[in-house]
């Protein structure tokens, strides 16, 4: 089924060449089909490509989803057009009085940063709990995975000797969990961040589930207990080449940045990386919207 997104926004020709289903508001609207309302607050820099990034994944499902993008009224993105912004996303004062089926809170660059000096860190405070009893299932993605532990769950996060960047193996705890439901025992997955949160400090807590992490016992996928919440500290979403382009950008700046790791073929930046974790993130975002979205949300919100 099909992923319902505004008629003019960029991502639809490329989503429609790549075959993934999308459809406009006018042939909804002609469907009796209790659709899935999704809510992206989108805080990466280059919206576009994560719009791209993420609606493949939406639209890879026997659901008709309906797509809505939520930008910051308190920051102004400097990578995006705002005739972009003012024509596709909304502000959160716009939503507040809705329910949504699920939320996803994407990454942002801007780890170096304690989240009370993030400048819209009190507005996120307020979308995340706005989102308890508004939303039935969230997604938070890199940085706004770390956000989540630490509102939620006062689990800080911690600064890296040097830069978690590659594509690393995994485990699963809990092979029974619907999320994971279908994943091999191991499994890959790229990270990109500074940063980190103790995977002791998620096993201790009493609400939160470790359902993931590398062989480095860096956390990955965590789950709270009563299946609210999902965190997810790195970038399943992320294309075959957003790693090669971030570390192009990072030599470009004169940046001591390693190799990603387990990347390039023979570690060889000029060679073409392929996409080793695609088969694992269409089952997590399926797995998601359908056990935990549509299988959990009332058919008629209050």
């Amino acid at each position: 089924m099909p992923i319902n997104i505004p008629r003019e926004l960029p991502a639809r020709e490329t989503l429609k060449k790549e075959k993934i289903f999308v459809m406009d508001e006018d042939r909804a609207r002609t469907q009796d089909i209790r659709p899935l309302n999704i809510l992206i607050l989108n805080l990466m820099p280059e919206k576009e490509k994560t719009e791209l990034q993420l609606l493949r994944l939406l639209g890879n499902t026997p659901l008709q989803v309906n797509i809505n993008f939520l930008r910051t009224a308190t920051y102004q993105s400097k990578n995006v057009s705002n005739y972009h912004l003012d024509t596709f996303y909304t502000t959160f004062d716009m939503v507040k009085s809705r329910k949504f089926d699920g939320l996803i809170i994407t990454g942002a660059p801007i780890e170096h940063l304690e989240f009370e000096e993030v400048s819209y860190w009190r507005e996120l405070q307020e979308v995340m709990d706005w989102s308890v009893e508004n939303v039935t299932s969230n997604l938070y993605i890199c940085w706004g995975a770390q956000a989540a532990l630490y509102h939620h769950y006062g689990i800080k996060k911690k600064s890296l000797p040097e830069k978690y960047f590659g594509v690393f193996n995994h485990d699963i705890s809990l092979p029974t969990e619907k999320l994971v439901q279908g994943f091999n025992d191991h499994f890959l997955a790229p990270h990109s961040r500074h940063t980190t949160v103790s995977a002791e400090a998620i096993e201790k807590h009493p609400e939160l589930t470790l359902l993931s992490k590398t062989d480095e016992n860096s956390p990955f996928i965590i789950l709270s207990n009563d299946r609210k919440n999902i965190m997810i500290t790195g970038h399943l979403e992320y294309d075959a080449t957003t790693l090669r382009d971030e570390y192009e950008r990072d030599v470009k700046k004169g940046l001591d940045i390693a190799v990603p790791v387990n990347y390039f073929p023979n570690d060889d930046p000029e060679k073409t990386p392929p996409n080793s974790w695609r088969s694992h993130t269409h089952l997590l975002f399926s797995n998601w919207l359908n056990y935990y979205v549509y299988q959990e949300t009332p058919y008629h919100w209050n």
